[in-house]
């Protein structure tokens, strides 16, 4: 190829949220343009909360994404809480591990099974898929509609919950429904524990990097809703901050190929990965038991340094979810009252990140004197992720290079779609032209 021109034109994403594009343009062997690119339409829902009352703030946040609207509603109510010096009680607290297990359940079903398994098993789609694995797509339905029970009992409804407030739960499920749910949640967790080891087996691409991984980590327990914000790999180093240090090391910059914004780590500017692959990299040693001796099985070697393995990572952490869930449900023997801890308006200001089933995400807002919001800044997993997908596209771009374009999108696809950006997808999501001049 010595002297010739290649370029990948990826036109706009379909079926996301938001607008994508991957442009790759290589001259020879040297590769000159390597961009992927999300074109978030402006949906202004920092500028939406402005003037609102505090109670809205959760409703309105889970509005930004119908996969993950919890993770919008525990960081929204964690930091408002620090702004107005609201401690919710250990039940509360529970409760709300308990509805983001149920997030975690019902994002990682659909993403492993319907999503990702295709590009290892060779299919187009996930229904396609289900002529020859019938067994694997079921489970994966079955593994989701139990997520979404786990939602409606704790949040109202699967899809944008409305039982979430400040300061806890407007009404909270009875002890015996949630006790209820331990013979799906025992099935789930056997599930899953099996799905590991199969997806482990899949066969994936030889590739290799070297992630500056940042999540939160818990001294007890497998991170959620609370945690120090950690990060390792990468020339900045190892670090260890409390949320409210986040903006000191964290900002996100505009790129003039891209209206949407890319999360760098400071001082260097460099890109960074969030998510499960991270979460396992730095918290590992924190998993429940079951879902520890799992992950011990597969002898994957550490750090993970593929993205497509992700895919591994994903079905290791339903599974401590399931484990997490099973085990509150056992335990749920009294009623939990009060369901939230009351508060009065007033000026502050508070920040928070939990762990998305994507990865971090973090709110920060200031509340004025007459206790309404005056500022709100929001940046989500896929923000903070994007430019650690363009740094991966330019490492595969190599062994692309020697593929037939029809080969090449499907790898493009895939790595894409390990890191599960926040998109409601199809399968084929990408379409690619090739122009190609003095091949030789």
């Amino acid at each position: 190829m010595s002297g010739s021109t290649r370029r990948f034109e990826v036109k706009p994403l379909s079926r996301v949220e938001g607008e994508g594009a991957l442009r790759v343009r290589i001259d020879g062997e040297r590769v000159e343009i390597a961009e992927f690119n999300i074109y978030e339409p402006p949906r202004f829902f920092e500028r939406i909360l402005l003037g609102r009352e505090v109670h809205e703030v959760p409703d309105i946040t889970a509005r930004i994404c119908g996969i993950c609207p919890v993770a919008y509603q525990m960081s929204s109510c964690h930091a408002l809480e620090k702004a107005l010096g609201v401690e919710v009680t250990p039940g509360i607290r529970t409760l709300r591990r308990l509805l983001y297990c149920g997030e975690w359940i019902q994002s990682h079903a659909l993403h492993i099974h319907l999503l990702h398994a295709p590009d290892f098993l060779g299919y187009d789609s996930g229904f396609t898929m289900a002529a020859e694995y019938p067994e694997l797509v079921e489970n994966g339905l079955r593994l989701k509609a139990i997520g979404n029970r786990l939602l409606e009992l704790l949040g109202g409804r699967a899809v944008h919950p409305i039982n979430v407030t400040v300061g806890g739960f407007y009404k909270a499920p009875s002890a015996a429904a949630i006790r209820g749910m331990l013979p799906d949640l025992e099935w789930g967790l056997a599930t899953s524990l099996e799905l590991a080891e199969t997806v482990a087996h899949f066969e994936f691409p030889r590739f290799s990097q070297r992630y500056e991984c940042v999540a939160l980590r818990h001294a007890d327990e497998y991170p959620m809703n609370e945690g120090l914000i950690v990060a390792e790999g990468g020339p900045a180093g190892p670090l260890e901050i409390p949320v409210e240090d986040y903006d000191r090391h964290f900002a996100e910059r505009h790129v003039p190929q891209s209206t949407a914004l890319h999360s760098v780590r400071l001082p260097g500017e460099t890109a960074y990965l969030t998510g499960p692959i991270s979460r396992l990299n730095l918290c590992r040693e924190q998993l429940p038991p079951r879902s520890a001796e799992v992950l011990d099985r597969l002898g994957l070697e550490w750090p993970l340094a593929n993205a497509f393995e992700s895919i591994i990572a994903r079905a290791v952490e339903m599974a401590a979810a399931f484990e997490i869930a099973s085990t509150i449900a056992a335990d749920a023997a009294t009623e939990i009252s009060p369901s939230r801890v009351p508060y009065e308006p007033r000026a502050g200001e508070g920040c928070h990140a939990t762990e998305a089933p994507r990865g971090l995400l973090y709110h920060r807002y200031r509340l004025g004197e007459d206790g309404l919001v005056a500022a709100a800044e929001i940046v989500p997993p896929t923000s903070q992720n994007q430019a650690r997908i363009e740094a991966d596209l330019l490492g595969l771009l190599p062994e692309v290079l020697a593929l037939d374009d029809a080969a090449a999108t499907q790898r493009c696809e895939a790595l894409i779609r390990s890191y599960d950006p926040c998109i409601s997808c199809a399968t084929h999501f990408l379409t690619l032209s090739v122009e190609r001049s003095g091949r030789s």
